[in-house]
């Protein structure tokens, strides 16, 4: 592979990287509001978050994109094919990430919110100080697990001409010929970044374990040097 080829690949490297976080900030921020509202008492609030869950799970994240691509300009409207990929991408994952905040909330013991409700906090004071802390150590797994899906998902923006790792895989295969190297190359990538990203999410579950006082989850081989033991 030529200089130039590799070059090539490395941008569509950056252009997944920079989907895959973007989608990941941006959906976080529809997962919390959306997963708030559902456990709000306020019955409007509640519909409106259950309303994006429903909508958006129902809806593929490949037609979505298509819509804000090619469909939403006829409204005047004219989005870069970046910004409509990270769009995309964000709304279709924030609707399952809410499901993970909900659950997340909801396992929160009562005594613990009755405890706060005794200290004469607020709502949002239990919210922040007492729900949110405990809830959050919880959602961190299946917040992983999200991430891993959603930089799988980047890989459909490179039919809207977004220049990622599999676009600028393709242009490498169509260059080179080489279908066998250049496919099993993105594999490797594909599954090096995923590797990267969950590592960070498990330091992330330690940080805050700790942070609650709690012991962190020992790994697979750690729990069998303790049995052995």
């Amino acid at each position: 592979m030529s200089p130039q080829l590799f070059a090539y690949l490395l941008e569509g490297l950056l252009t997944t990287l920079q989907l895959t976080v973007g989608a990941a900030v941006l959906g976080l921020v529809f997962s919390f509001a959306a997963g708030i509202a559902t456990c709000s008492p306020n019955i409007v609030v509640r519909g409106v978050g259950r309303c994006y869950i429903e909508l958006f799970r129902g809806i593929s994240a490949l037609v979505l994109l298509f819509w804000f691509v090619f469909a939403l300009p006829y409204a005047g409207w004219q989005l870069e094919p970046m910004w409509a990929g990270i769009l995309a991408l964000a709304l279709n994952i924030g609707a399952y990430g809410a499901e993970v905040v909900r659950g997340g909330i909801v396992a929160v013991p009562v005594a613990q919110i009755e405890a706060a409700v005794a200290l004469n906090f607020t709502r949002s004071q239990r919210m922040r100080l007492v729900v949110l802390p405990q809830a959050i150590a919880r959602m961190l797994p299946p917040f992983g697990n999200l991430l891993i899906e959603l930089l799988k998902g980047t890989s459909v923006a490179y039919i809207v001409l977004i220049p990622d790792l599999t676009f600028a895989g393709q242009i490498v295969r169509n260059a080179t010929g080489d279908s066998a190297s250049v496919f099993t190359a993105l594999l490797i990538l594909y599954a090096v970044l995923a590797v990267i990203f969950t590592t960070i999410v498990r330091l992330v579950e330690r940080r805050v374990a700790k942070s609650l006082g709690r012991q962190p989850t020992p790994g697979f081989f750690a729990r069998i040097k303790g049995v052995k033991a």
